[in-house]
């Protein structure tokens, strides 16, 4: 059984990172404080536990991937996550983008597609810390008109269109931030649903991530 330690060797090398992202851009001292306070070696194989602080995605099985460190900063930073706001993030994962969203106070609908992933997280390390997480198997692009609309509304994988379902979903006023484009590279959009129900389109740098599929596996 996996012991779980959050030693001052990590804390530091997380400290590390945080001025790794500064460097690179990101200015949310909230954002920040989020990825300073979240041990990213839990999401991962203890076998990745002395790199875990790179700044680099790493394999979480099933094809799939934790994030590197400043899409997650970069991403959220653009949500503008507010505390108690609801956020659908497509993408489950390895939970990390999702805790990262937790600690900053939100209140998260997470749809993963892989079964294998979806069953790991009955095990989530925070679930006694974090009680405004709801989990969900099943298909991104339907995203969950039932407990609609949102706030905000994360993707964390490339989609090849911007999903209509989940632009439905969102409210008045909400934001999606998404990567779109198929491809080695993709862009990063930012979506900002208007009064009149038409779409502001932000782009900003691009960034790579594996593809937003449709269906469950």
């Amino acid at each position: 059984m996996r012991i779980y330690e959050d030693t001052y060797q990590h804390k530091g090398l997380r400290k590390q990172l945080i001025e790794t992202l500064k460097g690179k851009g990101i200015t949310s001292q909230e954002v920040l404080n989020a990825i300073n306070s979240i041990p990213r070696h839990y999401f991962l194989d203890s076998a990745f536990d002395k790199i875990a602080y790179e700044d680099r995605a790493f394999p979480i099985g099933e094809g799939q991937t934790i994030s590197q460190p400043y899409t997650v900063a970069f991403q959220t930073q653009l949500l503008e996550v507010k505390r108690n706001e609801k956020v659908l993030e497509i993408g489950s994962g390895s939970l990390y983008q999702t805790t990262v969203l937790l600690e900053l106070g939100a209140k998260v609908y997470t749809i993963e597609r892989q079964k294998n992933l979806f069953e790991k997280h009955k095990h989530y390390y925070f679930k006694n810390k974090y009680l405004n997480i709801k989990f969900f198997y099943g298909d991104g692009f339907e995203g969950l008109p039932t407990y609609g609309p949102f706030d905000k509304i994360l993707i964390t994988a490339a989609a090849p269109f911007i999903p209509p379902k989940l632009i439905d979903q969102l409210r008045i006023g909400g934001m999606m931030v998404l990567p779109v484009d198929e491809g080695e590279q993709q862009r990063m959009l930012r979506i900002t649903k208007l009064s009149d129900g038409s779409l502001q389109e932000e782009s900003f740098h691009n960034f790579s991530f594996v593809p937003m599929l449709t269906g469950k596996n």
